[in-house]
């Protein structure tokens, strides 16, 4: 019997190692079978899909813009309800679908919905978990793209220093994450300006800020999801409304 020719090990291991990375990629969490309906338009909110797919309120013109980035292997239809939430509140709301559900692929993807949408003023760029970060790194990178970031359970990294930034920002985190913890929460406070509003959940966790059921390694909820969501959308609201008028 022939033996395996040595020289092939090492590719077969990339092989396996690549299979194994991108069936993880295409298999992410959600979305939440109730989360499918926020996809469709209503009476208050026109909806809009494509390489990105857009909320946009019926009522007036958005002047200002909110682009979420989906978190770390979640589906971003996940997020469709909470986006639609805050468009129905005079908002345009773009959730960026990213390679693999992993934004660190493609972080700036939001300056391609900020070119497509010439009538919005005012930008504030936002995620959940890595898709916070990666909304972090894209304002740091961009500058004068953006005006408010928005933090769900995210926080930026030591590299993407936003301390004297400008931007008006928000982090809304949960006492019971088991996936983005206190400690890490606190550590960020001095990479995030002085003004930035600091917004706790009580009783929420990782993966109540998407409708995506439950994620291994998170803590259990205290309270509702919708009561979760509600007051995420509270907290990202009061941000909108202080970039609205920057």
């Amino acid at each position: 019997m022939r033996r395996f020719p040595r020289w092939l090990i090492l590719p077969l291991i990339f092989l396996i190692a690549l299979s194994g990375f991108l069936i993880w990629g295409l298999t992410p969490l959600g979305p939440a079978a109730d989360a499918l309906a926020s996809l469709e338009p209503d009476s208050a909110v026109m909806t809009r899909g494509g390489s990105i797919f857009e909320f946009i309120p019926r009522q007036a013109q958005p002047t200002t813009g909110l682009i979420l980035y989906p978190g770390g292997r979640v589906d971003w239809r996940s997020y469709a309800p909470l986006a639609r939430s805050i468009a129905a509140h005079g908002y345009y709301v773009a959730i960026v679908p990213m390679p693999l559900s992993l934004a660190v692929l493609s972080p700036g993807s939001a300056a391609e919905v900020i070119a497509s949408q010439p009538g919005i003023r005012h930008w504030a760029v936002g995620g959940h978990s890595l898709g916070g970060a990666m909304a972090a790194y894209f304002a740091y990178q961009q500058p004068d793209l953006a005006e408010g970031l928005v933090l769900w359970a995210a926080y930026p990294a030591k590299s993407s220093d936003l301390s004297g930034s400008g931007l008006k920002v928000v982090s809304i985190y949960a006492s019971e994450d088991g996936l983005t913890t206190q400690e890490e929460i606190d550590a960020s406070r001095s990479l995030l300006p002085a003004d930035t509003h600091w917004v706790e959940i009580v009783g929420g966790n990782h993966a109540q800020f998407g409708k995506y059921g439950r994620q291994p390694g998170d803590g259990v909820a205290l309270i509702s999801l919708d009561e979760q969501q509600r007051q995420v959308a509270e907290a990202t609201l009061d941000l909108l409304g202080e970039v609205a008028v920057r």
